[in-house]
């Protein structure tokens, strides 16, 4: 039942309400907006030249100065709003009024300025975060915001300092960018190459040289007492364009000498003159130096190869460009090198054979094994410590998934593993 008829004062309330929903739900969309938008994507926009982006860029790089303002801004809103919901139903309603104003504060501000923006703010981030950010920032040089801002700040870091302050957890990890490459792929915005190379790229900055050398029992190197002739027909047999040169030992590396270099002395008629009165200088590094600042070396010096040494000094082998860039770009292969055949790639489930000089991280990746990784870095080095000695041919160990025949030895190195999954694992 109506108890009083619409007038004049009733007309101005209900516009004030209005303006003051409208407001409401817009500063519920640029709060689910801005609150969505990272660093990363804001200045993606900027640089695609979007309008509203710089502005955007600003509020997200310190998301806690907008978010209390809108909170606040939300809030007064409402139940400004709802207050004079209240008063404008008891007016023309009597009693039946509060029931009247529940019931249409609940479908209209929750429903039309509160769901209906947030849902269109999850659906549409960029458009939402461009659209407010420009408001946002203005109404944000007010002063009395400025300082109703910080007063806010300085509350609420002194409450959740009483709970152990901020959470660095919400920072940035590798693991974060991993996924966002993962979950890019999954949603066909970059493809499956490109997510490899991110993946290839992060893991790169963790690896080390002694896991992509070439070990010290494969390396290819010559005397320095041996000739030229001598020294460009080992290059040319092995397919190494360079070769380190030793004087006493292989642990007494003295300098490097290339294929090309090579060929010139022997068309000059140097074939008989020794490899130490032509070779160049080498550089050594630690086998425990990372990769990345490796490659960076590399490029500096203008250089293709670097004997690796261990903490003892020794020759623990060698590492070339071309093993940096293969950690990056996955396998390099030119016409030296041996085709592997296709076919003769196994089904895991039926097991596989594998070198023992696989790296495990590529036997994981490639094949999809799950092989412990606890201080050796290949398939071989895996079940040397298995056996806590020398294996023999045919020789069986097991992991908690795999178990591990070695199948072809090279006197004390293992060669070949056969890796098949224990079935009857739980």
């Amino acid at each position: 039942m109506i108890a009083a008829s619409w007038s004049t004062g009733d007309t101005y309330l209900a516009i004030s309400v209005l303006v003051l929903l409208t407001f409401s739900g817009f500063f519920a969309l640029a709060e689910t907006s801005l609150v969505r938008m990272n660093k990363s994507r804001a200045r993606s926009l900027r640089d695609d030249g979007r309008r509203g982006a710089k502005a955007l860029l600003a509020l997200a790089e310190d998301p806690q100065k907008f978010l209390n303002p809108l909170l606040l801004l939300v809030l007064i809103c409402q139940l400004v709003s709802a207050t004079m919901v209240g008063v404008l139903a008891g007016h023309l309603f009597g009693a039946a009024g509060v029931f009247v104003a529940t019931v249409g504060e609940v479908l209209v501000i929750f429903v039309i300025f509160e769901a209906i923006p947030k849902n269109f703010a999850v659906r549409h981030p960029d458009t939402s975060a461009l659209t407010t950010a420009p408001v946002v920032g203005a109404i944000l040089k007010f002063w009395p915001i400025r300082l109703i801002s910080r007063l806010l700040l300085a509350i609420a870091d002194g409450v959740i300092g009483l709970f152990g302050g901020s959470d660095k957890s919400q920072q940035m990890t590798e693991s974060d960018i991993l996924n966002m490459a993962d979950v890019a792929h999954e949603d066909d915005a970059i493809e499956s190459e490109e997510r490899n190379f991110i993946h290839s790229v992060i893991e790169f900055g963790d690896t080390i040289v002694r896991e992509v050398m070439v070990p010290r029992i494969d390396m290819v190197d010559i005397a320095a007492s041996a000739t030229i002739r001598h020294a460009l027909d080992l290059a040319i047999e092995s397919g190494r364009s360079r070769l380190p040169v030793y004087g006493e030992s292989v642990d007494d590396v003295v300098g490097l000498v290339n294929l090309r270099h090579l060929a010139a002395l022997v068309s000059d008629g140097l074939e008989n003159d020794l490899v130490g009165q032509h070779m160049g200088e080498v550089q050594f590094v630690p086998e425990t130096k990372r990769a990345a600042p490796l490659l960076a070396e590399f490029l500096r010096a203008k250089t293709h190869l670097c004997v690796v040494v261990d903490e003892y000094g020794g020759t623990a082998g060698l590492v070339t460009l071309e093993d940096i860039l293969e950690e990056l770009v996955g396998e390099i292969t030119d016409e030296s090198d041996p085709v592997e055949d296709e076919g003769s790639k196994q089904s895991i489930e039926a097991g596989i054979t594998l070198s023992g000089r696989l790296n495990i991280d590529d036997a994981n990746d490639d094949y999809g094994l799950t092989l412990e990784k606890e201080g050796w870095d290949t398939v071989g080095g895996l079940v040397l410590d298995l056996a806590g000695g020398v294996p023999q041919v045919g020789d069986t160990y097991h992991t908690v998934h795999y178990r591990l025949t070695v199948v072809r030895m090279d006197g004390r190195r293992v060669e070949e593993v056969f890796v098949e999954p224990v079935l009857d694992h739980p």
